[in-house]
């Protein structure tokens, strides 16, 4: 175990790293969270299944193998709380798919069992997806059946209850083709917003299509949300808990949904909900000459990503969009071929600059600002790239590797209340043997944050304090 202070002169943030731990047979991994001053992280081993725990200085305390039902059994996802964890699996029992849910306490032991649902026989194994609400006390599990057909479920992990189960069938609908978005409120309400007619034709519009349900007999409200004639490029929706609101923020676009012109906050109360709130805001030339350098014309912004939305206490919201794409490598002159050695396809990744924009509550822009990187890696599926977001009362920080590269430098952009930013150098990792994975990060307190390092099959963790 190694502590070391090994930050620039400015700063006052200190490293804690923890010791090597030999990846074997691992599918996944993931950090569940620190629990009463254990740092848990679970170990997937498809068969075998493994929670250790690190103390405040990352020393390795223990480690415990959990005893799932069956050797067959499928992580569907782990949901922290304050003081215990809940793991949700499938397997299968004489035929039967079997969603279960074990919890348990800061120390991987076993405190309670519950089968969540026996969907008895199926001749397909369910590709269950996890949602969880914003307070982490209720979970939404869903899958989807003959492609039109979406099977959802709400397990509530203080008690834990199944609170209902509904089979929705909308019309005209087909899964992978249409897009849609799951949601799960604070009180176990269900929110599900499908994309409509996302085209440039005369005679369609473009609208979102609304369904909540709150847990009785049948559907509670339906209606539909039109975009005003524009296009959405990419979207992102989350509840607002404090508000009792749902809000969308994403891109937009006039005659394609591959070039955005600008982006767009919708809020709606799904209790009033002919009087929802849309705002658009075009790119203008000076937003636009910072992000795509000099000169932009009327392009637009292509290959973007809205990654996250963070909601503010008097309405109103910030988003995080990144620029990335992926390329398949051109056949070169002497190699005539896409793959390298082994038959495998060689695939560019490219992570490059972030914006981030906050808007008030009547959709009006608060402030806006282009965070410039660039990062590039290959056949790695992009894990070392891109940023995690750490939250403090004051201001947000965007954590990101400058380089994708074993010997790096670990820099951040800095954003106060009102938007201005200062991008600092971290740490390098020159002799550490660190290679840091921002994207799987947590924060565990106001001034902590861990992050998972892999590098050629080891695993450590780095707990960055400020």
């Amino acid at each position: 175990m190694l502590l070391l202070g090994l930050l620039l002169p400015l700063s006052a943030q200190t490293i804690a790293v923890s010791e090597d731990l030999t990846l074997r047979n691992e599918i996944a991994y993931e950090l569940i969270g620190e629990i009463k001053g254990q740092m848990l992280l679970f170990r997937n081993r498809t068969i075998e299944f493994e929670v250790q725990g690190f103390n405040q200085e990352m020393k390795l305390s223990w480690t415990k193998l959990l005893e799932l039902d069956k050797r067959n059994a499928q992580v569907i996802g782990i949901v922290p709380s304050k003081s215990d964890f809940t793991i949700l699996y499938q397997y299968r029992n004489k035929g039967n798919t079997v969603v279960k849910a074990h919890r348990y306490d800061a120390g991987a032991n076993l405190l309670d069992s519950v089968t969540v649902r026996n969907l008895g026989y199926l001749f397909y194994t369910p590709a269950f997806q996890l949602v969880r609400s914003e307070d982490k006390s209720k979970v939404l599990i869903y899958y989807t059946e003959r492609h039109n057909i979406i099977k959802s479920m709400v397990f509530d992990l203080s008690s834990q209850k199944l609170l209902w189960e509904k089979s929705f069938m909308p019309e005209d609908f087909a899964f992978g083709q249409d897009i849609y978005h799951q949601l799960v409120d604070n009180e176990g309400n269900w929110h599900l917003v499908i994309e409509r007619d996302n085209f440039k034709a005369r005679k369609k519009q473009h609208y979102y299509e609304v369904f909540q349900y709150y847990g009785e007999d049948s559907l509670q409200r339906q209606f539909n949300l039109p975009l005003q004639g524009r296009l959405t490029f990419d979207v992102v929706f989350t509840y607002d808990n404090l508000n009792h609101r749902l809000v969308g923020v994403g891109l937009y676009g006039e005659k394609d949904v591959d070039r955005a012109v600008g982006y767009f906050y919708l809020n709606v109360d799904p209790e009033h909900h002919p009087d929802f709130l849309l705002s658009f805001e075009p790119f203008d030339e000076e937003f636009l000459s910072n992000l795509l350098g000099k000169n932009p014309g009327n392009r637009g912004i292509e290959e973007t990503v809205v990654r996250e939305v963070v909601l503010r206490k008097d309405g109103g919201a910030l988003f995080v969009a990144e620029r990335t794409k992926e390329l398949l490598r051109r056949a070169s002159a002497s190699s005539r071929s896409f793959y390298d050695t082994n038959g495998r396809a060689i695939i560019d990744y490219y992570f490059d600059d972030l914006f981030v924009v906050s808007i008030h509550p009547n959709g009006k822009t608060h402030w806006r600002n282009v965070l410039h990187k660039k990062q590039y890696s290959q056949d790695d599926d992009g894990v070392y790239s891109s940023y995690f977001l750490f939250k403090t009362p004051g201001s947000l920080r965007f954590l990101f590797n400058d380089e994708i590269r074993y010997e790096n430098t670990v820099s951040e952009y800095i954003i106060n209340n009102l938007g201005e930013s200062d991008r600092k150098s971290l740490l390098s990792t020159q002799n550490l043997e660190l290679r840091l994975r921002f994207r799987d990060a947590i924060q565990v307190s106001a001034n902590e944050v861990v992050v998972p390092s892999e590098r050629r099959s080891r695993l450590r963790l780095v707990k960055m304090i400020y």
